[in-house]
């Protein structure tokens, strides 16, 4: 069993809580990924879990046995880290085999075990290389190397491809899903990247100020948002939030007023549309000046302002784009959201 538990696990520094009693529960042989801006705690929860900061208050559970007093190097954990930390008067081959070696591992052990990762990571060819010789993401694959050699129950990585450029960092995307696949075992992922979240996780946990917003599957998270700030947090460019009130069973933004089948009971609220959902052919039309637009090929985005709301909308490459243009929003496509404490209604 390799499934991950924390129990009311907080961490403090001082009197600054970093986090703030989160219960989690990863199962085994789960990819999950620990999304949220800088600052938001999701590195501190890896690295508590790995035994590399003490946790404050709770208890941390790999399997069914309590690690909280178990040092880093007997918790069967691997942790890949942003930096590659790879040594450079080392080859391939050694980097690899580091680990195995400070373990007093056999020497025919050690090359089996580094022929086996070196052929999952399609790195046979450069084992004899130094680490400068390889490119960026040749670098990530031998760390991920020297992690997988050790058979771990847990995998942790750290925002493992944010040095990659953007091409390659689609390619590691694959390969460490593929990866995930081959070795059967638990992934715990950290990024800031929305677009890793949604594309690597089987759940993912949305995180601010160290507090857990949402876990859900990524399909959940972006189409059920819970708040105003995983809504605002997936997706790019991010939901549109338009100020608005309800008066009369009529909800009012600008000189726009349309009614649903479910409204709300509070005066003020927030509508939630995502940029795609912006349309040309809805039921509540208005019209907007076109602040900047932006030509990316297969479609423009154009930004704009409804009262003192920044908004965007994805529309066609072949749009006409004028000073001013009118665009739509479709019922079934609006979110509404308390407007106090930012919670979906």
């Amino acid at each position: 069993m390799s499934s991950v538990t924390l129990k009311n696990v907080c961490k403090k520094y001082d009197s600054k809580v970093v986090i703030d009693n989160i219960d989690l529960e990863i199962k085994d042989k789960e990819f999950i990924v620990l999304v949220g801006a800088s600052g938001c705690g999701k590195s501190t929860i890896l690295r508590m879990i790995a035994g590399l900061e003490e946790i404050t208050d709770g208890e941390i559970l790999i399997g069914d046995k309590k690690v909280n007093d178990i040092p880093p190097k007997d918790r069967d954990i691997a942790f890949v880290f942003q930096s590659y930390a790879l040594y450079p008067h080392m080859t391939v081959r050694e980097n690899i085999a580091f680990g195995l070696k400070m373990r007093k591992v056999d020497k025919a052990t050690i090359e089996k075990k580094v022929q086996e990762a070196a052929e999952i990571l399609n790195l046979t060819e450069y084992l004899d290389r130094k680490p400068k010789q390889l490119s960026g993401g040749q670098r990530q694959r031998v760390a991920l190397g020297r992690a997988i050699v050790r058979n771990p129950k847990v995998f942790l990585m750290d925002e493992p491809l944010s040095n990659l450029d953007a091409k390659l960092r689609v390619q590691m995307r694959a390969e460490i899903k593929k990866l995930h696949e081959k070795l059967q075992t638990t992934f715990i992922y950290v990024t800031h990247d929305q677009t890793e979240a949604l594309t690597m996780g089987d759940r993912i946990v949305v995180l601010d100020k160290g507090i857990i917003q949402q876990v859900d599957a990524p399909e959940e998270i972006y189409n059920n948002p819970a708040n105003t700030f995983v809504a605002g947090f997936v997706g790019s460019p991010q939901m549109n939030f338009i100020n608005a009130t309800v008066e009369n069973d009529l909800i009012e933004f600008e000189d726009v007023q349309f009614r649903l089948d479910n409204i709300p009971d509070c005066k003020n609220i927030i509508l939630g549309i995502r940029p795609e959902k912006m349309v040309c052919d809805g039921d509540i039309k208005f019209r907007t000046k076109v602040d900047i637009y932006e030509l990316l090929g297969s479609e423009k985005i154009v930004y704009f302002n409804i009262g003192n709301s920044k908004c965007s909308a994805k529309l066609p490459p072949d749009y006409e784009i004028k000073e001013e243009i009118e665009l739509s929003i479709r019922k079934e496509d609006i979110y509404l959201f308390n407007s106090e404490n930012g919670k979906r209604i």
